[in-house]
């Protein structure tokens, strides 16, 4: 009976023991009328555990470090704007969630990467529907794991490259959920350098003067449902492996030269079911290799797909081309790269036994797609019936065109 009471004894001593922390935190309320009506002084007053909770209002303040785990909720959207136009949030603490704060008042800064919110060589931390307008950088996190970045509105007003930074800046991290934001008007809406295993989905980054986003040297990540529109380029992967890009949307980015989509020395990834809409060029390909290009669509761009030269062991198998002015130009030889069951909306084949797929195959290249790469302002003949008469004489006779790029298995019907 004492061994049982011991027992018992000692699990009651566990349970307070852990939940000891819980039991004493506790909620400072900041408003203009309470007790605490400065962001400085509540936080000077906050302990590991406690919340912050803001109320209405427009609150001036310096830069603030945040150093304790802490949480800062804002209720009726409260309005924090920087005093001096240096950095709001400064996060060093682990387990910091910020949610629900409308920042402004980073100001532009050609020496120092300003942000609404930095966080530092912290985890698990959480950012959280807030609203960032007119700041130099939206959301800057450099060493940071394990961090949540949600349903986050980041707006700025930038007309060229050098007067803005990133909406959201990720530089060193690790294990990152990026989801459901809404980047604009920056540099770059999402921008990642050395950022692994980490996932980015249903954010839609639009209107940003370079990129929507730019990511380098990141691998084992995950790009889904996100929308890229109206950028300089929609998205650019560079020297980076093991990728998923899969359901994205990316369209009109158009411009002299704007790509939905460009790779540069990426390798081992696979693209797939994503939408190329009206875009200069669907994507641009330069020395990237063993990549799937499966069950998208391009419809409507100037050209689909541009390979460069340096790609190898690529499978194209089961896209849409549809409507393109050009479907596809090779630089260099690609002819250990596969094309296959495809939908082209310019075959011009049969399909005797109605198998649905072409008896003849298709040769996607064209030869006003050399005339325009060597020559761009050739562009105002493309509907011109001297392009239709060059295309036909290659066709028949063909000199210029690669034989070895071909698609043997063309599909007849457009794939659902």
């Amino acid at each position: 009976m004492s061994s049982n009471h011991s027992s018992a004894s000692a699990i009651l001593v566990t349970i307070l023991v852990t939940m000891a922390p819980q039991l004493s935190a506790k909620v400072i309320d900041l408003c203009p009328t309470c007790t605490h009506s400065e962001l400085s002084i509540a936080l000077n007053h906050a302990h590991n555990k406690d919340t912050i909770l803001i109320t209405g209002g427009s609150y001036e303040c310096k830069k603030l470090e945040i150093a304790k785990s802490i949480t800062i909720i804002g209720r009726q959207r409260p309005h924090i704007v920087s005093a001096d136009g240096d950095e709001i949030f400064v996060v060093t603490a682990d387990s910091v969630r910020i949610i629900g704060l409308f920042l402004s008042g980073v100001v532009t800064n050609y020496l120092k990467e300003n942000a609404a919110i930095r966080i530092r060589r912290s985890k698990h931390f959480e950012l959280i529907g807030n609203t960032i307008q007119d700041c130099f950088f939206g959301i800057y996190l450099e060493h940071a794991k394990q961090g949540i970045l949600r349903n986050n509105s980041i707006e700025g007003a930038a007309t060229t490259e050098l007067e803005s930074g990133n909406a959201i800046h990720a530089w060193y991290c690790d294990s990152l959920i990026v989801e459901e934001n809404y980047v604009s008007k920056h540099r770059d809406g999402i921008y990642l350098e050395f950022v692994n295993n980490s996932l980015i989905a249903k954010n839609t980054s639009k209107a940003n003067t370079r990129y929507g986003l730019h990511f380098m040297f990141s691998n084992d990540d995950k790009y889904l449902e996100n929308t890229f529109t109206d950028n300089g380029v929609g998205v650019a992967v560079m020297f980076s492996s093991r990728i998923q890009m899969t359901y994205n949307e990316f369209s009109f980015n158009w411009g002299r030269s704007a790509y939905g989509l460009l790779l540069k020395e990426m390798n081992d990834a696979n693209i797939a079911h994503n939408s190329f809409y009206q875009n200069t060029i669907g994507i641009f390909v330069e020395g990237s290799n063993r990549i799937n290009y499966t069950e998208n669509t391009f419809s409507r761009n100037g050209w689909a797909i541009k390979f460069s030269g340096g790609c190898s062991a690529n499978e194209i198998t089961r896209n849409n081309f549809v409507q393109n002015s050009l479907d596809l130009i090779v630089g260099s030889s690609i002819s250990d790269n596969r094309f296959h069951h495809n939908f082209w909306s310019s075959y011009t084949g049969y399909d005797l036994d109605k198998d649905q797929i072409g008896d003849v195959p298709h040769y996607p290249v064209k030869l006003f797609s050399y005339v325009l790469d060597q020559v761009p302002e050739a562009i105002v003949l493309m509907r011109s019936l001297f392009v239709d008469i060059l295309n036909f004489a290659e066709k028949v006779s063909p000199i210029f065109t690669p034989k070895e790029v071909l698609d043997p298995t063309p599909l007849m019907n457009r794939l659902p």
